[in-house]
């Protein structure tokens, strides 16, 4: 798959400024992005009998701090985000609470954060509404469908309180997004798409 990353790099420039001043900790984030990019795409290559869809992709850049819109949804063909959004982390990650991933594990009851490539499944509706399923396709996150790692709204996540706090609340392993963003992901990040999670 061609992919034009000087393209790519300007409209993260350009995506950095238009939101710095509503948003003050998204700017930073925008400029780490790319970094995961290559990782994802080669991802959705190594996996691409199993994602029908790869026109979006959600990535997850979890060497960035939680204060921070670390999840971004990727249009592939052209080469631009589009969208950008908080997520929290799980509390097995990180047990001080630092807003910083420490560590990732696929073990269940761990309530840590796994990496690596998932297929967004069918949507539900749940204790925290309407959420998605993942299934995990690589050992790092094989267990993600037992462990119920899912796409979620979650009241411990919003911009109000990355700015006061300083960080978001943590989750048990899932991708927990503020209340307000819950709605874009699912129908930007539909079933049968990739979603991948790195350092």
């Amino acid at each position: 798959m061609n992919f034009d990353r000087r393209r790519f790099l300007g409209v993260m420039a350009g995506t950095a400024g238009a939101l710095a001043a509503p948003r003050v900790f998204a700017a930073p984030l925008c400029g780490e992005a790319p970094a995961l990019l290559p990782q994802a795409m080669a991802a959705l290559d190594r996996h691409s009998r199993l994602i029908p869809h790869r026109d979006l992709i959600g990535i997850v850049n979890f060497s960035a701090h939680s204060r921070l819109e670390r999840l971004q949804i990727v249009d592939v063909a052209a080469g631009r985000t589009v969208a950008s959004m908080l997520v929290a982390h799980g509390n097995g990650s990180d047990p001080g609470n630092s807003g910083w991933v420490q560590r990732f594990s696929n073990r269940p009851g761990s309530n840590a954060s796994s990496p690596g490539a998932f297929l967004t499944g069918q949507t539900y509706v749940g204790k925290h509404g309407r959420s998605r399923k993942l299934i995990g396709l690589d050992p790092e996150n094989s267990l993600a469908e037992p462990r119920a790692i899912v796409i979620h709204g979650a009241d411990y996540v919003s911009q109000a309180m990355a700015q006061n706090q300083g960080r978001v609340g943590r989750s048990q392993g899932c991708f927990a997004v503020s209340r307000a963003d819950i709605g874009e992901l699912l129908d930007k990040l539909g079933q049968g798409r990739l979603l991948f999670a790195a350092k």
